[in-house]
């Protein structure tokens, strides 16, 4: 019992802490591709990146935090993560590889890097 409480309790903070004000989709008719926006609730973009007509996410998205700093940037394909993402936090950068839709490689901004071996 104590565990579903506490599952319940941190499901509703996630769903409350990323909830959105608003947002912004429209069809871009040349890529074929619907373009959207997210807001933070000050007013701040979240997001921004497309969907195909399948509704799986698909090109660039970028994340910003609610300073409006980018966060991260990267590319999906057909819904899944791929090639190299870009994750700002605290003033450092790290390059993150997806490969099949997981972390093949992470290089940070002070030159230490790792692979992930994926068993």
């Amino acid at each position: 019992m104590k565990n579903t409480v506490l599952l319940l309790v941190f499901l509703f903070a996630t769903i409350v802490g990323y909830a959105q004000k608003e947002k912004k989709a429209t069809l871009n008719k040349d890529t074929n591709l619907i373009e959207v926006v997210y807001y933070h609730d000050n007013g701040e973009v979240s997001q921004e990146g497309t969907f195909d007509l399948a509704g799986k996410l698909h090109g660039e998205w970028i994340s910003y935090n609610e300073a409006g700093e980018k966060t991260s940037l990267g590319t999906y394909y057909k819904g899944q993560r791929t090639g190299k993402w870009f994750f700002w936090a605290d003033g450092n950068m790290k390059e993150v590889e997806f490969k099949d839709n997981a972390i093949a490689s992470v290089v940070d901004t002070k030159n230490k890097s790792g692979v992930v071996v994926k068993d």
